[in-house]
Parts: C-alpha cells; sequence; structure tokens
C-alpha cells in the first residue's frame, strides 16, 4: 500500500474516491514494477499495455529520427508515463520509453483498467478525466514549443523545474526543449554566472 499511496492521491485530486472503490476495484488490478537505470519499459514497433505512475525515479520517453534520440517527456514522481496513443488504439508504440534513474512504477494493465472503468459510472468518470488532464499537459508543452522561443523555454523549464535540472542529463534536456546542444551549454553558463540570458 506504501508504493500505491501517491498513485492513490493523484487519483483523489480529480474525484473523490471511497475505499470501498479503491479496494475492491483499484487495489487488486495495480502491478508494481520496478525498473534499474536505463532498462527499456516499453519498446518500439510495441503495443503499449500498461498505463503508468511514476512513484520512485526518472523516466524519459523518445522516439528515434535518424540516427537521434528525440526526448518528448522526461518525468519524475508523482507523474504519468505512457505510449498513449498506443496503449488506447492498441496500435505499436512509435515510442521507447526508458529509465534515467532507478525507478518504481504503479501500472495497471489496458484489459484490467477497462475492468476498473466498467465496475461503475464514477471510475469511467475518473478514467476520463485522467486523460483529459493528461491531454491538457500535453496541449500546453505543445503550445509552449511553438510559441517560445528556446531563451523563453530553457528559462521558463529552470523556474519550473529546477530539481530535473540537477537529475536529468543535459543532452536529454536539450533534445526534450528542442534547442541546441550548444545553445543549452551557453544558457547553463550565463544562469550560473548570474548574466542576463
Amino acid at each position: 500500500m506504501e508504493n500505491v499511496q501517491p498513485f492513490v492521491s493523484f487519483l483523489r485530486r480529480f474525484t473523490p474516491m471511497t475505499d470501498e472503490e479503491l479496494y475492491r476495484v483499484l487495489l487488486p488490478v495495480i502491478k508494481i514494477r520496478q525498473f534499474r537505470k536505463k532498462e527499456i519499459i516499453t519498446r518500439e514497433n510495441e503495443i503499449e499495455n500498461y498505463f503508468n505512475f511514476i512513484t520512485k525515479g526518472l523516466v524519459r520517453k523518445y522516439y528515434r529520427k535518424d540516427n537521434e534520440e528525440i526526448n518528448t517527456q522526461i518525468s519524475m514522481e508523482g507523474h504519468l508515463i505512457l505510449s498513449q496513443e498506443s496503449f488506447h488504439s492498441r496500435t505499436p508504440s512509435e515510442y521507447v520509453i526508458e529509465t534515467i534513474e532507478p525507478s518504481t512504477l504503479v501500472s495497471i494493465t489496458y484489459d484490467d483498467l477497462e475492468k476498473v472503468y466498467s465496475s461503475s459510472s464514477a471510475m469511467e468518470r475518473l478514467g476520463r478525466m485522467v486523460i483529459t488532464y493528461s491531454m491538457i499537459i500535453k496541449d500546453r508543452w505543445q503550445m509552449q514549443m511553438v510559441k517560445m522561443t528556446p531563451r523563453e523555454r530553457f528559462l521558463n523549464f529552470v523556474s519550473r523545474n529546477p530539481e530535473l535540472m540537477q537529475r536529468v542529463p543535459q543532452k536529454f534536456l536539450a533534445s526534450y526543449l528542442n534547442i541546441k546542444p550548444e545553445t543549452f551549454s551557453r544558457f547553463k553558463h550565463l544562469l550560473k554566472t548570474k548574466r542576463d540570458l
């Protein structure tokens, strides 16, 4: 239960959940999965079968373009990570999901999640609210990528995610923010010297 508590707290942000719903419906289908550093969670061209919530660690999602890895998500404790299109459409994933640090995930399979949804209208509504929340975050991020300059993206990310600046390799962050590695290094250096970016 200790590993599951952050996930339960996350879900209760969207809607109250009774203990009965928690113990009868949700807990029986939850799997606790542990991964080592740099371990693949979801492979490219495989169907994503797990809805994942990170309780410990750091995980990235990327796709390959030519010989490059393009990071589209970097998430730590308290966040969801999965290949969403693959999970919901049951088609092969275009993404790879891999740990950056040793990580613990609370996971539910696609089939089990469908059972949770069909157990009650409250559970179905909760599922809809979580999916909507994920879509809003994704849209917000895509809009930042379009509207903000590299400098603005960097500063915005630093102010909101100081911990990730310490924990995530620079090359992953540069890719995620769509900033050239040398530009990212320059921004970081200027930040350290407290000069105006």
